[in-house]
């Protein structure tokens, strides 16, 4: 099964790609999932009435699924309640949190990815870039939390914890604590596995144009950050050539020219301006928008051994788009922090690189390159 991810700036058309996308994979064969995370139905009004054979249509409902969180949560830590004197809430009397629709969104994937129904591929109308990428990071950022508010270590203590209880009289609540904790963490690695897998890509959708060129770079270089792979740019409301010598001329020749830069790095798919919204699946099928194209290369981050020349690694971090001004490093202990523009992450070292020291690093074409010095005190002696 394939999982497309399809994400681009607020207005770019994002929602009708994903319905299109979706629409045309089922017409060529392809037994399609349809995942909307919108809290409104946006999918509804562009896909219009009717069925379309081997499409399933669904969208993820944060308020329920937060209700039905809230209500396990509490029959876990019943005796923690209970012990503290504290009140039950009634699911159907509150409200999500911040944080739960982008936790609903994630287990939506998960649980679309381990349906029991059988997908070809599942087609997910992510929200707008910013979020977009802010969600994709969320597991891998949940799960470090967790190991850190809960290290191996403590877990392990977790079998004395009945013992303690029945000397203390009273149940301990730490035990649902970590039960709740390894849960989640399971759940977070599902979704970080679907992210890794070879068969998941993200498709960005922009208008061409000065911002949408702003837009592709800074979701380009977020995707890169986190290893995900991109499979196509559409572009949308591309406006025709023979436009070039009217009133228009200013916009067409504003469109060719971002069109032309794109494709030196993107496989880009022009979707043609209607001269009005897309609606229903007429208009969807008139954009002819790709249904699932061919595998994108693998996102490494590879270290090459240079120690016969240089006496060095070099560890090379694809980033395209990115600018000098705005990369930072920092190595913390086995990890290094990397931040690209607004994007940050922490990434523990390859095992080789962890006993040596930074001895520098540079953008090359694209590409981060940091260089590592082997620390004689760590490094392996040869005789």
């Amino acid at each position: 099964m394939r999982t497309l991810l399809i994400t681009g700036p607020g207005g770019s058309g994002r929602t009708t790609t994903a319905a299109a996308t979706a629409l045309t994979a089922a017409r060529e064969g392809a037994r399609t999932l349809l995942l909307g995370t919108d809290r409104t139905d946006t999918l509804g009004p562009v896909l219009g009435t009717g069925a379309t054979p081997r499409l399933t249509v669904r969208r993820v409902d944060p308020d329920t699924d937060f209700r039905t969180d809230l209500a396990a949560l509490q029959d876990r830590a019943a005796s923690a309640l209970d012990l503290l004197g504290a009140s039950r809430l009634e699911p159907e009397e509150t409200s999500p949190l911040p944080g739960a629709e982008e936790l609903a969104v994630l287990r939506a994937l998960r649980d679309a990815t381990l349906s029991e129904d059988t997908y070809d591929l599942v087609v997910v109308d992510l929200p707008p870039t910013p979020r977009a990428l802010s969600l994709l990071a969320l597991p891998e950022e949940l799960r470090r939390y967790l190991r850190l508010l809960l290290p191996p270590e403590r877990q392990a203590a977790r079998a004395l914890r009945p013992v303690l209880g029945r000397l203390a009289g009273v149940p301990m609540p730490a035990e649902w604590l970590y039960g709740t904790a390894a849960r989640l963490d399971l759940q977070l690695a599902a979704v970080e596995a679907v992210l890794a897998d070879r068969d998941t890509v993200v498709r960005l959708v922009a208008e061409p144009g000065p911002a949408g060129a702003d837009a592709v770079r800074t979701a380009a270089l977020g995707l890169a950050l986190r290893g995900l792979r991109t499979d196509a740019l559409i572009a949308t409301r591309v406006l025709p050539e023979s436009e070039a010598a009217g009133w228009l001329a200013g916009p067409v020749a504003q469109q060719r020219k971002t069109l032309e830069e794109w494709r030196e790095s993107y496989d880009v798919r022009p979707v043609a301006h209607l001269g009005r919204d897309p609606r229903g699946t007429d208009d969807l099928a008139a954009l002819a928008v790709p249904g699932v194209t061919t595998r994108p290369a693998t996102v490494d981050w590879p270290v090459t051994d240079h120690l016969a020349d240089d006496g060095v690694l070099v560890w090379h971090i694809p980033l395209p788009g990115a600018r000098r001004d705005e990369l930072d490093l920092i190595r913390r202990g086995d990890e290094i922090v990397v931040t690209a523009g607004p994007f940050r992450r922490i990434v523990p070292l390859p095992s080789a690189l962890r006993r040596c020291t930074v001895a520098g690093a540079a953008l090359r074409e694209d590409e981060l390159r940091i260089r590592f010095r082997p620390d004689p005190a760590l490094w392996p002696r040869t005789h």
